[in-house]
């Protein structure tokens, strides 16, 4: 998939939101990525994984390992794909993503992260360092959308199918709020 074809998807599932948006920062913007609405068509989240996996279809890889929740559904797809274990990391109660409910993994495993939207990295950063201190090998990461503008980096290669830029003001300073523009919860529009 092209990445034009990969934003269409979005925008095509309500996936790819506009208008007045609080983000989890605390930042407002004009534009929202809700994942979990373009995952719930599975022909399009094969197609998307299936582009997942083709970038990374040389690397032997041994797991595909998404962080809960975004992730959970891309692992299992691109794994499908690439004929191997899927599983997921979840919160640790510390801070960090770790693997539990009994997954398990031999040291040299040879590990592909893959994410649905990477915003700042951090269940990504997490989860690659849990699974590093497990004797994991991590091959790279893949995601379906990078949104940030470039800053997130990661130890090892980082393929994304599109990029995103999606500009963000503090409250005190949101045009959107100076023009009067209503702030919107994105789990408030039905698509």
């Amino acid at each position: 998939m092209t990445p034009d074809e990969v934003l269409q998807s979005f925008r095509d599932t309500g996936a790819l939101l506009e208008g007045h948006f609080l983000y989890a920062s605390g930042r407002h913007g004009r534009q929202f990525l809700q994942a979990a609405r373009v995952l719930q068509f599975p022909d399009i989240t094969e197609r998307l994984c299936s582009a997942l996996a083709a970038r990374f279809q040389d690397a032997a890889v041994d797991l595909v390992i998404g962080p809960a929740t975004g992730g959970i559904i891309l692992a299992y797809e691109t794994a499908r794909h690439m004929g191997c274990r899927a599983a997921f990391t979840e919160k640790d109660g510390a801070g960090g993503m770790a693997l539990k409910r009994g997954f398990s993994l031999k040291p040299d495993t040879r590990v592909l992260v893959v994410e649905d939207i990477i915003t700042t990295g951090g269940s990504v950063a997490k989860s690659i360092a849990h699974l590093e201190e497990r004797g994991a090998e991590i091959i790279g990461v893949g995601a379906l959308i990078d949104r940030s503008a470039g800053e997130a980096r990661f130890p090892v290669r980082f393929e994304t199918l599109a990029q995103i830029a999606m500009e963000s003001w503090p409250p005190d300073s949101c045009a959107l709020c100076r023009d009067g523009a209503p702030l919107i919860d994105p789990d408030d529009i039905m698509v």
